[in-house]
């Protein structure tokens, strides 16, 4: 059994393995075989969806379940670890893939396609983790934009990312969209006059990838919101995986958790 005087010890050893695995040398990109590796098993996720999306019935499996769907009229929230039926060879990185739903009382398919076009207020509806959004080009349904990302997990880490944004729409009461991440970089001493891109040898492969699907469907007087997040991060250091694992499986979820507790709120009001 733990005791109270061991907890504090255990905080603090935890925090240095933490520090130890940010600060490794790492390369500033994922080998060829992860990022080959991460395409396909995109390319499984994206044909998924797309046959998903081709009739109302299946638009979204989890909310489509009727217990799940009550449970989502209550208010909570459903987020799920995603396993592979097969898994994906990624020497040097780690794939994380987590999905969830919501439920927004009389809320419409059309309010959530505003909400998520309106790039210019994601610092105020996704604050503090979006610090910046700018869109660069526009065509249409596609949309070329790029973010200043903060996150906060014992360490701060500052990324600046550019995405290639698809809308797409079934009919008016079903909608989806698909965002590709094109480039990853982190800030060095972020906030100050210092700031910068880091170098090759200075990144630490906190995020390599990161690719988000919305999916929404309008019914039962109100409407169903699904993301599923697939990212790619560096591995974790040979004999740090029982301390560093958990950490590490974690920031996923909470950034898709949040990123989906902040939309269902905004779309409240």
């Amino acid at each position: 059994m733990m005791t109270r005087k061991q907890k504090p010890f255990n905080r603090r050893l935890c925090l240095a393995l933490l520090l130890t695995f940010a600060c490794g040398r790492v390369a500033a990109e994922p080998s060829w075989l992860a990022t080959t590796a991460y395409n396909e098993y995109v390319a499984q996720v994206e044909g998924r969806l797309a046959r998903q999306h081709e009739s109302a019935g299946g638009f979204l499996a989890p909310a489509n379940d009727l217990q799940s769907a009550a449970r989502l009229r209550r208010g909570e929230l459903i987020v799920e670890k995603v396993e592979p039926s097969r898994a994906p060879d990624l020497p040097g990185a780690m794939l994380h893939h987590w999905r969830g739903v919501a439920f927004v009382s009389s809320a419409r398919a059309a309010d959530f396609e505003r909400l998520m076009r309106d790039y210019q207020d994601y610092p105020r509806t996704y604050a503090p983790d979006v610090q910046s959004a700018t869109v660069l080009a526009r065509d249409g349904d596609h949309y070329r934009i790029k973010m200043r990302m903060r996150q906060k997990h014992v360490i701060t880490v500052v990324l600046d990312t550019a995405y290639d944004v698809t809308f797409g729409r079934l009919d008016a009461s079903h909608g989806f969209s698909l965002s590709r991440s094109t480039s990853v970089a982190e800030i060095g001493e972020a906030g100050t006059s210092a700031g910068r891109a880091l170098g090759p040898n200075e990144e630490h492969g906190f995020l390599w990838r990161l690719n988000t699907y919305w999916s929404y469907e309008e019914r039962d007087g109100g409407l169903y919101i699904e993301i599923e997040a697939v990212s790619l991060t560096r591995s974790i250091p040979y004999g740090l995986a029982w301390a560093v694992g958990p950490f590490v499986e974690s920031v996923p979820r909470e950034s898709l958790e949040f990123t989906l507790r902040a939309t269902r709120n905004a779309l409240k009001k």
